[in-house]
């Protein structure tokens, strides 16, 4: 288990899948994810056994809240590149819909970069969000992000395209 100021990051365990599920399709949080559909459970449960059970190339968290235990969310590594160094850092707090706070996300962010540098050697964390998600935005450059550039139209939501934009944080910006 992990620690940071306020949660604790711990291994998601198959009892957390239906909150998880829940958060994970309401539409306004939905808009924000890779994954445009609605998901059932049995799609969920095949998510947890295939990628965070059975891939190595993706280390998954369950958000906890570090003074009632209460499940907050979830944060994970995923398509590690393990010669290159490298992991698409994701997050997001479902309790009260919170999406992206200033106190339980900041914390488990910083959390996970400690976990990415300094526990697994990690050299860089991308990410890629869409230009309409604004609170990940601010949120990503308040933590020290850096834009790489951004790819046009990629995003089909709320009846328009939308640019994803990159951000990558590297091992040295950590040691800053």
């Amino acid at each position: 288990m992990l620690h940071g100021e306020h949660i604790k990051l711990r291994a998601i365990e198959k009892e957390d899948l239906s909150q998880l599920l829940t958060w994970r399709n309401k539409p306004e949080m939905r808009q924000f994810f890779r994954e445009y559909r609605e998901l059932n459970y049995d799609q969920q449960l095949d998510w947890f056994n295939k990628r965070v059970i059975g891939d190595p190339n993706t280390v998954m968290f369950a958000i906890i809240d570090g003074d009632n235990g209460n499940l907050l969310g979830a944060s994970g590594l995923c398509y590690i590149d393990w010669i290159n160094r490298s992991a698409d850092f994701s997050i997001y707090i479902g309790i009260n819909d919170l999406y992206i706070d200033s106190y339980y996300a900041i914390d488990a962010a910083k959390c996970m970069m400690k976990y990415a540098f300094e526990e697994l050697n990690l050299h860089r964390l991308w990410c890629e969000i869409y230009n309409f998600d604004h609170s990940k935005n601010d949120f990503l450059q308040e933590l020290g992000f850096q834009v790489d550039g951004k790819h046009r139209q990629t995003h089909w939501a709320n009846g328009s395209w939308h640019d994803s934009i990159f951000y990558s944080f590297l091992s040295s910006d950590f040691k800053k």
